[in-house]
């Protein structure tokens, strides 16, 4: 028989955001006797924009803008019922978008 795993992956522009809500996702999960592989820090992805600053002439003349997109993986083994409930009770910070696949 094949082992159950949730997979959660934590999107934030905050990096303190993301740690934190992390944390919280780990005790809960621990708390409720499951076992925990992560978090891992995926690689941040930057996009990164060029604006003129006049509105006219001076090309040269440039503004940048860069976005960081920070993001966290974590695998929660063998979950039970009371692991699958806490999590839905969790409440996280508006900023993280929680992705999770069974």
């Amino acid at each position: 028989m094949q082992s159950q795993k949730i997979r959660i992956r934590l999107k934030a522009f905050d990096y303190r955001l993301i740690d934190k809500s992390a944390m919280e996702i780990v005790e809960t999960a621990k708390r409720t006797g499951a076992v925990v592989k992560g978090p891992v820090p995926l690689p941040t992805r930057i996009e990164r924009f060029d604006i003129l600053r006049s509105p006219h002439v001076n090309k040269t003349s440039r503004d940048q803008f860069e976005i960081r997109t920070h993001l966290r993986l974590m695998d929660i083994m063998d979950p039970t019922d009371k692991t699958v409930d806490a999590l839905m009770k969790l409440d996280l910070p508006a900023g993280v978008d929680v992705e999770i696949k069974l």
